[in-house]
């Protein structure tokens, strides 16, 4: 059966590329998909029997339904990497999936937010336990640039405040190592001190960094809510993602003079092509203000 060889391929992602709950359960949906055309259109019941010519007919019912390129482009890569699997396992002879290109990837600039915005956004007062923690979270997260995922998985073993970094996880369990601003280590010292030990107070084993109210990790979700609340109680009327604020960091730092290689290592691309597209970012807001501003623009 197909599917055994499918099982086989995720036990390897998983132990032997150790790639993130997150891309698993990407490559499982796409997968699933690829799996049932080939038993139920195809008519394949075995690997080597597939062929070029199958996976471009999968590959034009995706199109013919109306995905997106970028849906196209992330099946073709759970499809490739899985028949690369199949010729590492001598399962089969030959790669299907050879020679079949990415659909061009349309590159759609970031949203950000400019720099009084995130003042207004990080202007957090009040001294309850919910408002230090959500002051903290924030300042950490512009002062660092990490993903959501990397911030809500942060144990306190991983912030080092006396050296003035903190150690995240990325994409593919990648370590790096991110220096914090003096304004976000004022903000952790606050909340570790005062409001996190609040938290915890009926969960005292809790290792993860930033708890909700009842002392439990913090989930992406419960931070999706927090930061809507926050960008509506500050005025600012822009749709945000927790991703803006990774964004917002980066654009910053290079509208500022960073090296773009720095940028690229803080962030943990791996390609710095993907850095890339906040310097398009950062030309478009010059041209920008000086439309608005130049008197002969």
């Amino acid at each position: 059966m197909l599917k055994n060889q499918v099982e086989d391929f995720f036990h390897f992602l998983q132990i032997e590329r150790g790639l993130s709950d997150n891309t698993l359960k990407s490559y499982g949906r796409d997968l699933k998909h690829y799996l049932e055309y080939l038993e139920k259109r195809a008519q394949k019941e075995t690997w080597e029997t597939v062929t070029r010519n199958n996976i471009m007919g999968f590959l034009f019912i995706l199109k013919d339904e109306g995905k997106s390129t970028a849906t196209l482009s992330r099946h073709i890569s759970a499809i490739r990497t899985f028949h690369q699997f199949l010729i590492r396992e001598q399962i089969v002879t030959h790669d299907a999936s050879l020679h079949i290109e990415k659909p061009k990837k349309e590159r759609k600039l970031p949203d950000i937010l400019s720099q009084e915005e995130v003042e207004k956004l990080l202007d957090i007062r009040g001294n309850t336990t919910l408002s230090i923690r959500n002051k903290a979270m924030l300042e950490l997260l512009y002062a660092t640039g990490l993903r959501v995922t990397e911030l809500i998985t942060l144990k306190v073993s991983d912030l080092h405040l006396t050296m003035g970094f903190v150690q995240c996880f990325g994409k593919g369990s990648k370590e790096r190592i991110v220096p914090l601003g003096d304004v976000a280590k004022s903000a952790m010292e606050i909340y570790l001190d005062t409001s996190r030990q609040l938290l915890i107070k009926k969960n005292k084993q809790e290792t993860a960094l930033f708890v909700n109210q009842h002392g439990r990790p913090l989930t992406r979700q419960g931070f999706w809510k927090i930061l809507k609340t926050l960008v509506r109680d500050a005025g600012i009327n822009k749709t945000i993602s927790p991703h803006t604020l990774r964004h917002s960091f980066a654009t910053h730092l290079l509208e500022n003079g960073a090296d773009l290689r720095v940028v690229q290592e803080m962030l943990g691309h791996a390609d710095i092509s993907t850095t890339q597209i906040y310097l398009h970012v950062t030309k478009s807001r010059l041209k920008d203000m000086y439309k608005a501003y130049h008197p002969r623009a």
